[in-house]
């Protein structure tokens, strides 16, 4: 298996909201389902059981009215500090680990997301695939949804 760092993809950004508020809309499946996807998904909350061990599952349906799944298991959580999970976005993306990191700074929150894929090359083939772009627009949308 290749070095991590070259299977890995991150994002990071400042929310201008305090932590306990990002980590609410990261917790709450009722908050999730307002945010999580990229612009213009509708996403539905099928299963939120957040606990090291517990499944999640989100239909998200796109403006053409296709509707995808994504899927995982807790496998880390730590109060205000970081969420990593198993992760599927069926059919683009299979077996990957997504890390949600998150820092107080003040009123605003340091927040880094990665993905860890099973390869360097599906990494590659995710990031040619448009990873910053899509995850971009859900981060877009995480920050209105705490700036509100």
């Amino acid at each position: 298996m290749s070095d991590a760092k070259d299977r890995t993809l991150s994002l990071e950004r400042t929310f201008d909201a305090p932590i306990e508020l990002v980590w609410e809309a990261w917790t709450n499946s009722e908050h999730i389902a307002k945010w999580w996807g990229p612009q213009g998904m509708e996403t539905r909350v099928l299963a939120h059981d957040f606990k090291v061990g517990g499944a999640w599952k989100y239909a998200m349906t796109m403006p053409n009215s296709n509707e995808f799944i994504a899927d995982g298991v807790y496998k880390a959580i730590t109060e205000l500090k970081h969420i990593i999970s198993s992760a599927n976005f069926k059919p683009m993306t299979e077996g990957v680990e997504i890390q949600a990191y998150f820092e107080s700074a003040g009123d605003k929150t340091k927040f880094k997301f990665s993905v860890v894929h099973p390869t360097a090359e599906y990494c590659q083939q995710q990031e040619q695939m448009g990873f910053m772009n899509g995850w971009g627009s859900v981060f877009d949308r995480l920050s209105t949804f705490v700036s509100a």
